[in-house]
C-alpha cells in the first residue's frame, strides 16, 4: 500500500513538473531587481516562449544595443525561436545566438528523466517545483549532468547535488545552482 501511494506521488509529481517546463523562468547573470528596461523585456520574451522547459537554459547578456544569446537547448527550434523573439525588440539592433544544442541520444534522455525524479521527489527540494517557474534546470549532454538555475540555501543546493550524482549513467555532475541569499549579500 505505501509503495503504491509512493509511486502514485512520484507520478504526479512528474506529471506536474513537465506540465509546468513550458514556463521555466529565463536564467540571467543578474539579479531581477537589477535588470535595465530592455533586460526585462528581454527575459520575458524568453520565459514566455512556447516549450522552453526545465531541460533548457537560456542566459544572454546586453552589450549597447547587441544581445548575445548563450545556454543549452534540447529542441533545436528552441535556439531559432530565442533568437527570433529577442530580434524583434525595440532597441535591439544586433543578436549573437551562441546557444548550444545538445546531442540527441536515448541515454541522455533517461538521464535526464531519472534527475529530474530524483531531484524533484526529494521532499526538500519539491518547492522548486512548484508553479510556473520551476528553478532548478537540468542539463546533460553527453552522460554528463549539469544544474543551473537557483534555490534558496545553501543545503538545498548541496542536496540537489546529491541526488543528482546518485542518478545512474550520470557520468559527472556539476552543480551550479545559484543561493538566492549570497546573492542578496553582495548586491
Amino acid at each position: 500500500m505505501r509503495q503504491k501511494m509512493k509511486q502514485n506521488f512520484l507520478r504526479m509529481t512528474m506529471v506536474a513538473a513537465l506540465a509546468c517546463a513550458p514556463l521555466i523562468a529565463a536564467s540571467t547573470t543578474t539579479p531581477r531587481q537589477e535588470l535595465s528596461p530592455l533586460e526585462n523585456k528581454i527575459r520575458r520574451e524568453l520565459v514566455t516562449l512556447p516549450f522552453y522547459g526545465v531541460f533548457d537554459n537560456l542566459q544572454f547578456s546586453v552589450n549597447g544595443d547587441t544581445v548575445v544569446l548563450s545556454g543549452q537547448v534540447y529542441r533545436p527550434t528552441m535556439k531559432k525561436s530565442a533568437q527570433r523573439v529577442v530580434e524583434r525588440l525595440e532597441g535591439v539592433e544586433t543578436v549573437v545566438n551562441n546557444i548550444e544544442v545538445l546531442p540527441v541520444s536515448f541515454h541522455d534522455d533517461r538521464v535526464r528523466m531519472a534527475v529530474l525524479r530524483s531531484v524533484y521527489s526529494q521532499p526538500a527540494l519539491q518547492r522548486y517545483g512548484l508553479g510556473a517557474n520551476p528553478s532548478i534546470h537540468i542539463i546533460v549532454k553527453n552522460g554528463d549532468v549539469t544544474l543551473e538555475g537557483m534555490v534558496a540555501n545553501e543545503m538545498d543546493r548541496n542536496i540537489a547535488g546529491i541526488r543528482a550524482n546518485g542518478v545512474f549513467g550520470a557520468f559527472s555532475v556539476t552543480n551550479n545552482l545559484r543561493v538566492e541569499q549570497s546573492d542578496r549579500k553582495r548586491s
